[in-house]
């Protein structure tokens, strides 16, 4: 073989590893199961944005605004120093808490004693605006987990639903 040969086969070889390595990013596309594992395991999963019946600010009536975050993953989440915010800049912060895998906490606005299903904020006031609101999750690191959104025009009942679909605008 020629010299003029070899280095025609050369070009041609590092061209293709080149093209192949530009290519790789798109060609190698997330499988629903990769995809699945980007997916957040901790979610906003439900809210109850406006407490039924009259609001009085008791603190039954402040109990029963909250907002539920479900574990998805099968193993447990420290939530030590996580946030849940709204739009006015009201700010929950777990302490101490770890959600065990597949469970729910829900979070209430007023005062009563936290458990492993329930926590509460000790407010004497509403958090959760009834026309329009968003709930913000956020890690101990300050980063995006999830939120869920309603009002804004909508014609909703007063209670939210997360990841199932039902009378919930998320911007996500």
């Amino acid at each position: 073989m020629s010299s003029r040969s070899i280095r025609r086969i050369a070009a041609t070889l590092a061209a293709g590893a080149a093209l192949g390595a530009a290519a790789l990013p798109a060609s190698a596309q997330t499988s629903p199961h990769q995809a699945a594992a980007f997916r957040p395991a901790v979610v906003i999963s439900d809210v109850q944005y406006d407490s039924p019946g009259f609001d009085d600010r008791s603190n039954r009536s402040l109990n029963r605004e909250w907002i539920d975050v479900t574990n998805t993953a099968r193993h447990s989440v420290n939530l030590d120093g996580w946030t849940l915010s709204d739009e006015d800049g009201h700010t929950y912060t777990f302490d101490h808490y770890r959600l065990d895998g597949r469970s729910t906490v829900r979070v209430h606005t007023g005062i009563g004693r936290d458990t492993y299903r329930d926590v509460y904020q000790d407010r004497r006031n509403y958090v959760w605006d009834n026309r329009s609101d968003t709930a913000t999750l956020r890690n101990d690191h300050g980063r995006f987990i999830d939120d869920a959104s309603w009002g804004h025009g909508r014609h909703h009942d007063g209670r939210g639903h997360g990841r199932d679909g039902n009378h919930h605008d998320r911007r996500l």
